[in-house]
Formats: C-alpha cells, sequence, structure tokens
C-alpha cells in the first residue's frame, strides 16, 4: 500500500520552466517621432513599451501613448489641431522579420475639427482598432527599424483615418 502512494506523487512532480531570461530581455521599448516644422508645423511622438509573452519572443503585448500637434499658418486664422492618447497592442512575429499588429488607440481629439476655425471645438475620446502587420530590419544588438501598414477597422466619423485608406508608419525599437 504505501508504494502503491508513493508512485502517483511521484508523478504529479511540475517541471520548471526552460525560459531562464530574464524580466530586462522580455520587455523591449520602441515608437516614433514626426516632426516637421515651417508654414506647416507637425509634431507627432508615439512611444512604446511591450513585453514577450512566450519563450521563443514572437507574441508581444504593450501600451503606448500618443501626442499630435499641427498647425497651418497658410490661413489668415491659422488651424490648430491636438490630439493625445494611448494605446495597447499585440505582435506576433510569424517569422523574424514580420509581424502581425493589432491595437486599440482611443485619442482625445477636438469635435468638429474641420468646422469654421473661430468656432469652439469641444473635446471627445475616439475609439480606433487597427489591424495589420509590419516588417523588422534588424540594426545590431537588440536596435531595430520596422515599418508597418494598419487599416483602422472602426471608421468612427470624428477619427482622424475616416474614410482613408491604410495607415503606413515606421519606427524604431529596442529589444522588439
Amino acid at each position: 500500500l504505501l508504494v502503491g502512494m508513493t508512485v502517483p506523487s511521484l508523478a504529479q512532480q511540475t517541471t520548471k520552466s526552460t525560459d531562464s531570461r530574464p524580466f530586462s530581455e522580455r520587455i523591449w521599448f520602441g515608437g516614433g517621432v514626426g516632426l516637421s516644422f515651417g508654414t506647416v508645423t507637425a509634431i507627432q511622438v508615439d512611444p512604446l513599451v511591450g513585453y514577450k509573452v512566450d519563450q521563443n519572443g514572437k507574441l508581444s503585448i504593450g501600451l503606448g501613448g500618443s501626442y499630435w500637434y499641427f498647425r497651418d499658418n497658410r490661413f489668415t486664422t491659422p488651424y490648430d489641431f491636438t490630439a493625445y492618447g494611448y494605446r495597447t497592442f499585440t505582435r506576433y512575429r510569424f517569422i523574424e522579420q514580420a509581424y502581425a499588429h493589432a491595437e486599440f488607440l482611443h485619442m482625445n481629439v477636438e469635435s468638429n475639427r474641420f468646422g469654421a476655425f473661430s468656432e469652439i471645438r469641444p473635446r471627445i475620446w475616439v475609439p480606433h482598432l487597427l489591424v495589420g502587420g509590419g516588417y523588422v530590419q534588424p540594426l545590431g544588438g537588440r536596435g531595430s527599424i520596422y515599418l508597418q501598414v494598419l487599416f483602422d477597422v472602426l471608421q468612427d466619423p470624428n477619427s482622424i483615418y475616416f474614410n482613408q485608406g491604410p495607415i503606413f508608419s515606421g519606427g524604431v525599437g529596442i529589444g522588439f
């Protein structure tokens, strides 16, 4: 009877995870910055932080922020636009150089931003669901650059991407 109780308990031993990478190697940083100055000024800052969920680093989840500023001085009354928000995303690298991407982007924008320049434009939160894919080019070490093409599938009328085609973007990454 004692032998019969010992054998099942040996079969229930747990195996230790084979992933010995430290937390710091699972975290990656990236994003993009866009700057244009002159008659038309445009500033865009989109930082990201991701976490490699699985052992081989193919699946990542993450968070990011966004800030956009645009000013057009070609008119008697200059046109200004400011938006800010946050994003949650997931990426899956199906091969080393390519990935699928899905994100929820929530932006605070001025409603009716295409109305008269002098009218007061209240701010509203606009949801975006962006899906697509991208290409990654390693730069050496942990650095890389990426280019991606996304589509806004929600098409909210207040979205800056409303009735537009693909959204092309790119940036740099450390650890991705």
